[in-house]
């Protein structure tokens, strides 16, 4: 009897501790552009391969792997000094930074952070998703814009990571939750 108890108290430890570490170990979670059909499927965890058969068009396809290229693009400059007015590649401002990885596929957002903000489309931070542009202020910009980052991670709960060139230590990833950035933030964009 006292094993078939110490049996079970294991197993109910062993449940609530394993979801704990699962989540634990994924190094970030990658959303995905929704998809661009009439009927639109809610994405539960990491359970893509479900979806698969006709029911996404080539666009999506086309788009996770241009994210995912977008975010290895961004990645490659970890650590890239910050430089005012340096477009790369060994050395960045913010928007030099954004608009030299959307460049490097071919995609022209503009030059300025603040060009950048009124040329793409404006979203919620609640449709934000991985290679969203987002936009803080900055101490020389007032209430405008003044600073761009690209979101790398968002989370259920609205935070988000970002890739951007910092000021302080170059090219770094950063969390919207850094009291820094979450007092300034102004919106975000979807690149055209």
């Amino acid at each position: 009897m006292q094993k078939k108890i110490i049996l079970c108290v294991l197993l109910l430890l062993f449940s609530f501790v394993m979801p704990t570490e699962a989540g634990r170990k994924k190094p970030r979670k990658r959303t995905q552009p929704k998809p661009k059909t009439e009927v639109r499927i809610q994405e539960i965890d990491n359970y893509d391969f479900l979806y698969t058969g006709g029911e996404y068009d080539d666009d999506y396809y086309y788009d996770m792997e241009a994210t995912e290229d977008l975010m290895e693009e961004a990645f490659k400059h970890i650590g890239a000094r910050y430089r005012s007015g340096s477009k790369g590649p060994n050395t960045f401002d913010c928007s030099g930074f954004t608009s030299y990885v959307y460049g490097k596929m071919n995609i022209q957002i503009g030059a300025s952070s603040r060009d950048q903000y009124a040329r793409n489309i404006p979203i919620t931070k609640s449709e934000l998703q991985t290679g969203d542009l987002v936009f803080f202020t900055s101490p020389g910009s007032g209430h405008g814009v003044g600073h761009v980052g690209i979101v790398v991670d968002v989370n259920p709960n609205g935070t988000f990571s970002f890739i951007h060139a910092s000021s302080r230590e170059g090219v770094k990833v950063s969390q919207s939750t850094d009291g820094y950035y979450a007092r300034r933030y102004v919106g975000a964009r979807r690149v055209k």
